[in-house]
């Protein structure tokens, strides 16, 4: 055992929290357990069986400690608020995806302002939002001043105004009360101010009514001057409640969170409804952790988005967060603490609107998270960091500006394929993607063996008219495939290429003949450089494999009679894969339109039941 693990008889089994610290005592990671004994006894197995980036934390740790409390509850507030206060390195991180403006009422200061805010603070402001598009705050505020005209400016235009008796020109046209020059009160000014925030947190449609019937009493009386400003006040709040649309019927408040993750990264979408209406929108992404499930993300995700506001009673998620109950509670306390009455519920719906309203949530998170990874494919300089860190990490002497990656495929150890894919300056060249068929191999690293050594004989003709020469290749596999790689660039005497395999279980590089792996930071841009060639190769050997896999079931069924190429598309469109086709039953394959019983039972026994293994 390493010197500084703990005696597993010395962690208590009660709820809790942890902490590791390296060896100057900073804060590497927390977390939270029901059992801290349970918990803790998985970082302290062999090294061999951790994830990459568990790994890396436990080596880099000199001591853990634990605090041990009496509920899951404490566990989860005490692991948020010190993830919050030190911010640990191998803790995961939300990143907002925008600076969202909000439309703000400051009803701290004496003459309260509405403004827009970018940023949040705790300091008696009360905040609309947040809303997607900063000129949305100014049309929305500035409809609103025609009918609250709550003061606007900033500070030093007020106390200029007071100095000098004389309003501005929204004082003169009428979208400002003009507390500056007396013609309105303190009291007065800040019961405008409540009225505007009133109406902003529930668009009540009995004020709209109100000003139409004060519209036709001015009219009736011939004050048509008053009639046509309720008129244009009256369409100023319709027009502000037609842009946020009833979406719930039953007119509830919730919040509906909406999820989506890759192998990398994760995305969290947020919709604020109240009173039935959208109220506003909003998504963060983060770089995910092998080791945490989206359960436990969507969990942190919650938190984060209630770090500084209260929830609503009722919020909707895609399924259940970790420590469901608790995170409950939690967010039950913060209600109250907030002056707000009712238990917070987190529900997974099953049927009705808001299964429908999640779905566009869900697509919402979708679409973060392509863009962000988007953001990072396209990005000139994160591409050119990634190359320049790959450089450094492999010891290579320049950038590797064009980089092949190699994938095997096969079907039951028959109708092997290999591809290849081809990044330049970090994007990928699909001219140049390339697929071979293995005749026959004993297993992977042979048929890798077979397919470098006839790309590698195609380069040595190839590199002099290539924009880039190649000079890293990259196979997907562990030591055995790179050193098969290695062994068949020697043979065929191609020079200026190095090879590196990625292991996809820990996500780890290995070089020829060496006893350890390179181990990329987690979230550098270089990992996400080469996990992205290494799942493109494995996405086109795959979908080669499955046009093999279509063409050897046409081949085998076209000895039987009745069975054509319609049948056999048929049979593909009803079952979703070749693959499928030979695991179905008779019964099954009977119920495809145009196959019949005799027909279904000569399929079944002229196929054999291999199954797929990429």
């Amino acid at each position: 055992m390493t010197d500084w693990h703990p005696a597993p008889r010395s962690i208590p089994t009660d709820p809790g929290v942890y902490r590791f610290f390296d060896a100057n005592d900073r804060i590497l990671y927390v977390g939270k357990a029901k059992n801290l004994r349970n918990r803790l006894s998985t970082y302290f197995q062999s090294p061999a069986g951790l994830l990459e980036r568990t790994r890396r934390m436990v080596s880099t740790a000199v001591r853990v400690d634990w605090t041990v409390v009496g509920t899951e509850l404490e566990a989860l507030h005490l692991e948020f608020t010190w993830i919050k206060e030190f911010r640990p390195p191998f803790n995961i991180q939300f990143r907002d995806d925008k600076g969202y403006p909000y439309l703000a009422v400051t009803m701290g200061d004496e003459y309260p302002r509405a403004t827009l805010a970018r940023q949040r603070a705790k300091d008696g402001t009360v905040y609309f939002g947040p809303f997607t598009k900063a000129w949305a705050v100014r049309e929305t505020l500035d409809m609103l001043l025609m009918v609250y005209p709550v003061r606007s400016c900033e500070k030093s235009q007020f106390e200029q105004a007071r100095r000098k008796d004389r309003p501005c020109l929204l004082g003169d046209i009428g979208k400002c009360a003009a507390p500056c020059v007396g013609r309105v009160s303190v009291d007065e000014h800040r019961a405008i101010a409540q009225d505007f925030v009133s109406f902003m947190s529930t668009q009540d449609s009995t004020v709209i009514d109100d000003l139409t019937a004060r519209m036709e009493a001015a009219s009736d009386r011939h004050d048509f001057e008053s009639a046509a400003k309720f008129r244009d006040q009256r369409q100023a709040l319709r027009a502000i409640a037609e842009k946020s649309a009833v979406v719930l019927r039953d007119e509830l408040d919730v919040d509906i969170i909406g999820f989506a993750a890759s192998e990398l990264s994760a995305a969290v979408a947020i919709f604020h409804v109240r009173a039935g209406r959208v109220r506003g929108t909003r998504s963060w992404t983060v770089d995910t952790e092998l080791e945490m499930d989206r359960a436990d993300i969507l969990e942190l995700a919650i938190e984060n988005v209630y770090e500084h506001d209260a929830s609503p009673a009722l919020i909707d998620v895609p399924f259940e967060p970790s420590s469901m109950e608790a995170l409950g509670a939690l967010l039950t306390k913060s209600r109250v603490d907030a002056g707000l009455k009712g238990k917070v519920g987190i529900h997974v719906p099953k049927r009705g609107d808001r299964v429908t309203l999640l779905e566009s949530v869900t697509k919402n998170a979708a679409l973060a998270l392509a863009e962000h990874e988007l953001h990072r494919s396209t990005d000139f300089v994160a591409r050119s960091r990634a190359l320049e860190d790959l450089r450094d990490a492999l010891g290579l002497p320049e950038a590797p500006l064009r980089l092949e990656c190699i994938d095997i495929s096969h079907l039951g150890g028959t109708d092997i394929v290999g591809s290849l894919v081809v990044f330049e300056d970090g994007l990928p060249i699909n001219a140049d993607y390339r697929h071979f068929g293995v005749a026959s191999a004993r297993d992977d690293t042979e048929a890798m063996y077979q397919v470098v050594t006839r790309r590698a004989t195609r380069l040595l003709e190839e590199n002099g008219t290539m924009r880039y020469p190649t000079s890293l290749l990259l196979v997907d596999g562990g030591q055995p495939q790179v050193n098969a790689a290695h062994r068949a660039i020697t043979d065929v005497g191609l020079t200026g290429v190095s090879v590196v395999g990625l292991a996809k279980r820990l996500e780890e590089m290995w070089l020829p003949g060496e006893s350890f792996p390179v181990i990329l930071p987690r979230n550098s841009e270089a990992l996400y450089l080469v996990q992205r060639a290494r799942d493109e190769a494995h996405r086109f050997a795959i979908r080669y494999q499955r046009s093999k896999r279509t063409k050897t079931l046409t081949s085998e069924l076209a000895e039987l009679d009745g069975i054509g190429p319609t049948r056999v598309k048929a049979l593909i469109s009803h079952f979703g894969s070749p693959t499928a086709v030979r695991q179905a039953s008779v019964d099954e394959i009977e119920r495809v339109p145009g196959i019949g019983r005799n027909t279904a039972e000569r399929i079944v026994s002229a196929l054999s039941g291999e199954t797929a293994q990429d």
